[in-house]
């Protein structure tokens, strides 16, 4: 497939040979697609008699019948939300192969779309979210791995101590004294404690412009191996406060306002909602930071780099917009200029 390939890029070509012989497709060539922050790769195969498919491949073997992604995909499709089909896979080679929705995300079609398209796709996107929380909570059981996990108190902090260390400190080259750190520690404490205490349903947990791909007039979803139960503004923080669009007050107001229509909300307050909206909205995009910190210092990926500016102006957004926040912002921009 090809020549100067290293010893890892290599063995992954080999274990796409051998599971194509396997599942005896009649390959007429493997496209290498680009991968997420995981440690998956992506590869569209082109087959002679048959649609393309897409190669999901893991770094070692795997069980099928405990992998994330597929259990997470049975709960999904009993929710009636349009997932990839799982078409084949082979445990020890470490492969799965799933329905190719093509290459157009959410992200890649609004650059192009009209504004009634945009506003169109996104209210689909909500619905979906309203749709995961409703029936999620009708067809609750401990017999799906999203139900025995949530975003309590200690995994809140573990993102933002993330920020702090992957972003602050390995990215940005901050040196934080101990009164600094346990001053965050406090904010930190405050952020998780209430995020926690929020109503809680079943979360994707990475549902943003990327993770969504329009395929045959529709939204599908994808990348949902690590949903969980956590608070009811999570999918949505995540959605409309995206490191990968700009999104303004204006629509972000009548989308929220959309939401709370979908999900028949009407005992809910709009003002109190959208300060829980903010309050995840903060903490996502500091986890969001610390990912990107991580992929750039650790992983030497620098794929994300353009997407913190656009990332610390949400931050300083929600920062500057509530008074009890002032603390946090004044220990951020220290280490941070874009916080000032």
């Amino acid at each position: 497939m090809h020549s100067d390939q290293s010893p890892d890029a290599a063995s992954t070509h080999v274990r796409i040979e051998r599971f194509l012989a396997e599942t005896h497709a009649d390959c007429l060539s493997v496209v290498a697609l680009a991968g997420d922050a995981s440690d998956r790769q992506y590869f569209r195969v082109i087959l002679r008699n048959a649609p393309p498919q897409v190669l999901s491949v893991y770094p070692g073997a795997l069980d099928i019948d405990t992998l994330p992604f597929i259990t997470v995909a049975q709960l999904l499709r009993a929710l009636s939300l349009p997932i990839p089909h799982v078409l084949a896979h082979s445990n020890a080679l470490g492969i799965l192969a799933l329905e190719d929705l093509g290459d157009v995300t959410l992200q890649a079609h609004l650059r192009t779309a009209s504004a009634d398209a945009q506003e169109a796709l996104y209210k689909e996107a909500i619905t979906l979210i309203a749709t995961m929380q409703q029936r999620g909570q009708e067809l609750a059981s401990s017999d799906y791995v999203p139900y025995r996990l949530r975003f309590d108190v200690a995994k809140l902090t573990s993102e933002l101590q993330f920020f702090t260390t992957h972003f602050l400190e390995a990215y940005r080259g901050a040196r934080l004294d101990d009164a600094a750190r346990s001053a965050l520690a406090r904010e930190y404490a405050v952020i998780a404690e209430e995020l926690a205490a929020e109503p809680q349903v079943l979360c994707h947990r990475d549902y943003h412009s990327r993770n969504l791909m329009l395929h045959e007039g529709r939204l599908y979803i994808i990348d949902f191996q690590d949903a969980r139960m956590g608070p009811d503004t999570y999918d949505l923080a995540s959605l409309l406060r995206d490191s990968y669009v700009d999104l303004y007050d204006e629509r972000v107001d009548s989308l929220i306002a959309w939401f709370l229509t979908e999900r028949a909300a009407s005992e809910v307050d709009d003002r109190d909602f959208r300060r829980r909206f903010d309050l995840m909205a903060l903490q996502r995009n500091l986890k969001a930071l610390g990912t990107f910190g991580f992929q750039a210092t650790a992983r030497e990926n620098s794929a994300y780099v353009p997407h913190i500016p656009r990332t610390l102006a949400y931050v300083r957004a929600n920062l500057s917009r509530y008074a009890r926040f002032g603390n946090l912002r004044d220990l951020l921009a220290t280490c941070l200029d874009e916080l000032r």
